[in-house]
This record gives structure tokens, sequence and C-alpha cells, in this order.
């Protein structure tokens, strides 16, 4: 059925516990760099660092990025990380919240923040009653966080370029949305297909009036497989669309009109390696791109042209290190890079030139770090 540390959808959270304290960072730090050169795609060199002395080390859940790439935010299954210096150092904001944090967004300029979480152990296939986590937002960079919404097995969330309008979705079956940085909240749980669907992940447009999601069907036959569902009104009303999936995570153009999504196939009650599908025009109509690989996250340039995506291997069921692969084509075609992680999530600076990805522990205790990425000129 489910892969052994899964958790939203098939992926995260984990129960790994951060390390905690104060500034994360400074001198002694070994930084490892590993290249991978064009493979004629114009993706350019591709150099990642993995800053081993000045990362803080955990169970990475979600990491966001504003546009210039500078200002980072990461969750691990407890903690909230912050880096106004494209991850050269990090830090644990004194008043920082602590949840088991399953996603976050930033603003363009990285002011604005939102993160969500939900119960530590919460999982589609754990049955009962759901178990809640909560909304916080920031509107200094992380300095300061206030709980805000309602409870919720809250999976994933997106945020407009200003931190105005948000989104957020939940393994519940809710949506939710906020035109006021997070003040109030509207509930769009019945608009998509249906009264009920397991959310995996939620992108939005800049201006907040195109988003997207992705989920599964209550009870029917072809759970957990389901539709992407696009809304062209800020959430008001829902359109499925795509074929039926296994969805573990979106992304989206400023404009809306550029939309990538990742998934697995799911066959004979197993999870199995499934594609990478883009759309052009807002998700009315997507194609299949890429290899057959269990995709885990993927992000995109603001123009849409620059996509990251990352992918685990499974072996007898269970997930395993994979790569991260780089596009500068809207998702024509895919360059790999780097070396084999457990990776967890990526983001991307708007230009697509900085990029971040966290990894989670393995089966051996090792991993747990926060990774940049810098793309040079091809």
């Amino acid at each position: 059925m489910q892969p052994k540390d899964a958790s939203v959808g098939v992926l995260g959270p984990g129960g790994g516990i951060a390390d905690s304290g104060g500034a994360v960072g400074g001198a002694g730090g070994t930084d490892s760099a590993v290249s991978s050169p064009d493979s004629g795609s114009g993706n350019g060199a591709i150099v990642w660092t993995q800053s081993s002395g000045s990362s803080p080390v955990g169970d990475w859940q979600a990491v966001a990025s504003s546009s210039d790439g500078t200002r980072l935010v990461a969750v691990d299954s407890r903690t909230i990380y912050m880096s106004g210096d494209s991850g050269a150092t990090w830090s644990i904001p004194p008043s920082s919240p602590m949840d088991n944090w399953t996603s976050v967004a930033s603003s363009s300029d990285g002011t604005k923040l939102v993160a969500v979480g939900m119960e530590q152990g919460q999982s589609l296939m754990s049955g009962g009653g759901m178990k809640y986590g909560y909304i916080y937002t920031s509107a200094d960079s992380g300095a300061t966080w206030a709980q805000t919404g309602t409870q919720g097995s809250w999976s994933s969330v997106a945020s407009s370029a200003d931190g105005t309008k948000l989104v957020v979705v939940s393994i519940g079956g809710d949506i939710y949305t906020s035109a006021d940085s997070g003040a109030t909240w509207t509930d769009r749980t019945n608009s998509p297909r249906g009264p009920f669907l397991f959310w995996s992940s939620v992108a939005s447009s800049a201006d907040g009036t195109k988003l997207v999601a992705a989920g599964s069907s209550e009870g029917a036959a072809d759970w957990p497989l389901g539709y992407i569902c696009t809304s062209w009104d800020s959430g008001a009303t829902w359109t499925p669309r795509g074929t039926l999936q296994s969805w573990h995570s979106l992304a989206s153009s400023a404009d809306g009109t550029k939309l990538v999504a990742v998934a697995a196939t799911f066959v004979s009650e197993e999870f199995n390696p499934g594609y990478i599908y883009t759309s052009g025009d807002s998700g009315a109509t997507w194609t299949q791109t890429g290899t057959a690989q269990f995709w885990v996250s993927v992000a995109s340039s603001a123009d849409g042209t620059k996509l990251v995506a990352a992918t685990r291997t499974l072996v007898t069921g269970e997930l395993n290190p994979g790569y991260i692969y780089v596009s500068a084509d809207s998702g024509a075609t895919w360059t790999q890079t780097g070396t084999a992680q457990n990776w967890t999530s990526v983001a991307s600076s708007a230009d697509g030139d900085k990029l971040v990805a966290t990894d989670s522990f393995g089966s051996n205790g090792a991993g747990g770090y926060i990774y940049t990425f810098s793309r040079s000129t091809p």
C-alpha cells in the first residue's frame, strides 16, 4: 500500500526532530559542491552546495523562497528556520511556533509567510477521526508568527506574490482561501468535484486568481487516485482536469498559464513510478513528459520556463534516495543533476537560477540537510 515514510498523500511529514535553539550557522562549515555539466538542453551547469557546517540538520518537510532567492524559509517536522542570505546561514526565530509542519509559502519579497501543519503521525490511511494542526502567518519575514484560521489536517499552502491571497488544503478534504493575508478565511470545501477529496498539493498564480489543487477521491474504487482541479476565480469555483493519478506536487507560473504536476501510479495496491505533466493553458489540457520516476516535488520559475523536480526511488515498497532534474524548456526535456538524496521539497527563485532543496533522514540516519543550487548561463 503506502511507502514506509509517507503521510501526506505519499510524502512526509516524518517523525524526526530538528536541532533547536538560536542561530544556526557560522564559520567552520564544510561545503561540498557537485556540478552537472550542460547536456545540451540549455540548462547550463548546475552547481549545488550542501553547507554541512552551516545548514541545520532536520527531517525537512518543505521549503519556500522569495522571488530573488535571498530569503528562504524551511520547516522540518517541528521547527521553522529562516535564512536571509540565500541559505548561507539559518536561524530559528525566537517566537517561532512548533507544529508538525507540512508546508510553507512566501510572498515574493519574503516578508509575508504562511505555514501549516497537522497532528504528528496523521496519514491518509490512518482511519478514524482527523487530528488537526494549525495555520500560522508572519508579516515580518518570520520574526513573529500569529495563529489564524481553523484547525485542519493541512497538507499544502500557497500564496499570491503580495502575500494577500492565500489558499490552504487538507487531507481531510478542506479548502480555505483568504484575501487578507490570513486574517479571515472562506471555506471552499464543497466547491471542487464532490464534497470530499484528500488534497495533497496546491499552487497559485502571482495575483492569486488562478489556483490549482490535486487530490484523491474518498471511498472510490480508484482511491487513492484523483484529479487536478483548477480555479480561475480565486477558489470560488473549481473544475476537474487531467487524468486520474496519485498526485504529489504542483507548481504554477506567475500568470497561472503554465502549470507542472508530478505523480506516481497506483497498481495492484502498490505505488509505482509516475510521470511529470505540464500544461500551457492554465490546466485545460495536460501533456505527459519526462521518464517514469517516483516524483515527490516540483517548482517553477515565474515565466514557467525553468522547472526543477525531485524524485525518490521505490525499492520493495519503501522510499529510497533519488535525484533532482531540471528543465529549461518548460518541461520538454529534463537533465539529471547532483547526487542521490532523500529529497522532500524544492523551491525556485523567480528567474529559476537560484534553487533550494531539502532532504530527510534516510533509513541509516544520514541526510537531513538543506541544499542550495545555482544555475550558470549556458
